[in-house]
């Protein structure tokens, strides 16, 4: 088996782990399938005045009001180019529903636990700060999201 592909991956003997991939600025990282409630194209954004930079309003999904968080924000990577194209994964963390505002959604994997490594000493501090760990898939970088630990910051607020 040279080289591969990330479908000869979601083929895994023992324990495994399941992620929804997404994309934001070319770098793929995955959310615990377990935390993912939705995945849809963005709405309608409503502005929260005086909210913090990375969250962009507050949507309106089935009758229930989520925070939007402009995921390339919070992390610091570049804002979306005007008009471009975004997606959101619903997420809930303590009983309140936030939406992440991302470049695209890819594919659920299943990563066998023993490729699951720490985080690399060289990556960038904002994202060891809301990472658990990273696999390496096929030439790529996953970077594993904390729900958690990329939540807190809004979490404390509202405490």
């Amino acid at each position: 088996m040279s080289g591969g592909s990330r479908s000869e991956l979601e083929v895994v003997n023992g324990p495994s782990k399941e992620y929804v991939t997404i994309h934001l600025a070319n770098q793929l990282l995955g959310i615990p399938v377990l935390s993912v409630h939705d995945v849809h194209k963005t709405g309608t954004i409503t502005p929260i005045p005086l909210s913090p930079g990375s969250v962009a309003g507050v949507l309106n999904l089935r009758g229930k009001i989520v925070t939007a968080i402009d995921l390339r924000l919070h992390l610091g990577f570049p804002a979306r180019e005007e008009g471009a194209p975004s997606m959101s994964v619903v997420i809930e963390h303590e009983g309140e529903s936030y939406s992440l505002l991302i470049d695209e959604v890819g594919e659920v994997l299943s990563i066998a636990d023993s490729k699951f490594e720490r985080n690399p000493v060289t990556l960038d501090e904002r994202l060891r700060e809301v990472s658990s760990g990273v696999y390496r898939l096929d030439g790529e970088l996953m970077i594993v999201l904390d729900v958690g630990r990329l939540l807190k910051c809004y979490v404390e607020d509202a405490a």
